[in-house]
């Protein structure tokens, strides 16, 4: 058999360009240019004639694409061809495979309402019955219901190693309507008193709550091939708020809630944090996730859990012994009987082979990893731990050292009756005027945390501090410029001559002497006997 071959097409949205070859054994795809960057993608794409199911011909976005439905493999999509390609193409596939290749034209009606199909393998809207877009059911991570007759839709996202330029991540379906509720339907009529037959009431339920549960069943939403490895059941969580039940897969969890479910690959998960709450009764574990988890508009990049310290659990994982001995031995134990924390941060750390975030060398006055502090109207806890600060609860800030340009304290003075018992941290961060500012932390805090501070090497600002050594300066410069006026001070007509004082009379003495000394009324006695000679003239009294 002679094998024909086709240049320049890519695979499933590939970056690279590819070779195609059809044989008789089936198709194959092979990258052109080997990547180093995404080696994963160098592999050969082989597909086996027994998995074809039909094909289809149409236009696409590098030119015309194969679609090729698939039993087990879902949709193949092979694009990059010439116009001239068809009638080979076709031939091929009849001749070897006994396919029809289907030619489908896509509607460019630029409407947004129309009807969906859910077929074997992707889901299809269609505009006055031709096909506006498909969805692959493996291109689907998750689907909720955001609204009474709303379905949103996210995508799977892989970091852009394999997909070419933007990616939709969400899509959201408007479902207006009720249809019967087939599943409540009874089976034997209800008769009344009279043995009439009495017409059941059908109940109706959203369209759009019928469309979730159906694409749920297609794409296989909340549900991974094969067994969980392990499982806990009703995870009280925080951050989303709620209770899940967590299911491990080899590479993938599943968060299965009364409203939203979620799956996480491994992969996504950045770090681990094991920390207890400060409150003595409870124990955190926290996930970092990239991309993060959405619900409608709102992103959670980080998942906190929350349990009772004293809480337990016995399980034993869900695998052979030849199995676990082949895959798991190094990272997982058979069987648990612990704390339900430890049991949960083991079995995280063993599953994504990520380091587990543990506390540090800090210790508060009563001897906790974490402080209780505000952030802006949220309370919760502030961990320093080795490398990075880390606020819970909500919302979850995660501040590595390595960003951080400095560290403020304020209000840490004690002076004065009315001074407060608490201080501010204010941490400010590289290459930015944005930053964070923790409240109302225990003063009696501020000495052990910027002790911590200055071992980690991190610059630390006390503005109390500041403001006394700036005040004791300023008094030191004041008593230094009194020192030195002392020699050239200003004492007045007190270091003069008193003669030099023209204005002062010295006849004025008489005037003093007049009001104080006794001898005042004498001398003026003196001066009039002096000016007339005549006796004084007795004054007569008068007589009624």
């Amino acid at each position: 058999m002679v094998n024909i071959d086709f240049e320049k097409i890519y695979l499933n949205q590939s970056k690279s360009p590819g070779r195609m070859r059809i044989a008789d054994s089936g198709l194959g795809w092979k990258a052109s240019v080997q990547s180093t960057a995404t080696p994963n993608t160098n592999a050969p794409f082989l597909l086996p004639s027994e998995e074809l199911l039909n094909s289809q011909w149409s236009r696409g976005s590098r030119g015309y694409e194969l679609r090729v439905q698939t039993k087990n493999q879902g949709v193949v999509i092979l694009d990059g061809f010439d116009v001239e390609d068809f009638t080979k193409l076709k031939q091929e596939l009849q001749r070897n495979f006994q396919l029809t290749l289907e030619h489908k034209e896509h509607s460019l009606r630029g409407w947004n309402w129309g009807k969906t199909d859910l077929a074997r393998n992707e889901l299809v809207f269609q505009v006055n019955n031709k096909p506006n877009f498909e969805i692959p059911y493996a291109e689907i991570s998750n689907s909720n219901l955001t609204g009474k007759n709303e379905v949103a839709l996210e995508f799977n996202l892989d970091g852009g190693h394999n997909k070419a330029g933007d990616e939709m991540v969400e899509m959201r379906f408007y479902i207006p309507g009720t249809v019967e509720n087939e599943s409540e339907k009874k089976k034997d009529p209800v008769k009344d008193e009279n043995g009439e037959t009495v017409e059941d009431t059908e109940e109706q339920i959203n369209a759009a709550t019928v469309f979730y549960e159906q694409l749920k069943d297609k794409a296989d939403i909340g549900q991974v091939a094969g067994e969980a490895i392990v499982s806990f059941s009703d995870v009280l969580f925080l951050t989303p708020r709620g209770r899940y039940d967590i299911d491990m897969y080899p590479s993938s969890l599943r968060l299965r809630g009364k409203t939203y479910d979620y799956k996480i690959q491994y992969k996504q998960i950045e770090r681990i944090f094991s920390l207890p709450k400060p409150d003595d009764t409870h124990h955190l574990i926290i996930l970092q996730i990239d991309p993060p988890l959405r619900q409608g508009q709102t992103r959670y990049p980080f998942l906190v859990l929350q349990f009772a310290k004293e809480e337990e659990i016995e399980l034993e994982l869900n695998v052979s012994e030849q199995e676990y001995n082949e895959k798991y031995q190094e990272r997982l134990k058979k069987s648990y009987d612990a704390q339900t924390h430890l049991v949960m941060s083991h079995c995280f750390k063993g599953l994504t082979e990520r380091r587990l975030i543990v506390p540090g060398s800090f210790q508060s006055r009563f001897g906790q990893p974490g402080l209780s502090c505000s952030l802006k109207a949220s309370e919760g806890y502030l961990f320093p731990l080795d490398r990075c600060f880390l606020f819970v609860t909500k919302p979850t800030v995660y501040i590595p050292f390595s960003e951080i340009s400095s560290i403020t304290m304020s209000r840490t003075g004690a002076a004065g009756v009315s001074a407060s018992r608490t201080f501010d941290l204010e941490i400010s961060l590289r290459g930015s005027n944005q930053g964070h500012t923790f409240g109302s932390i225990d003063r009696e805090e501020q000495q052990s945390i910027e002790n911590f501070c200055l071992e980690k090497g991190l610059r630390v600002k006390n503005e109390e501090k500041l403001a006394k050594a700036m005040m004791a300066k300023a008094i030191n410069d004041a008593n230094a410029d009194d020192d030195d006026d002392d020699a050239d001070v200003d004492m007045g007509s007190a270091g003069e001559d008193e003669s030099a004082d023209d204005d002062f009379n010295s006849g004025s003495e008489s005037d003093v002497a007049e009001e104080f000394d006794s001898d005042a009324s004498a001398s003026d006695s003196d001066e009039n006997m002096s000016g007339d000679d005549r006796p004084p003239t007795k004054k007569h009294k008068a007589t009624e």
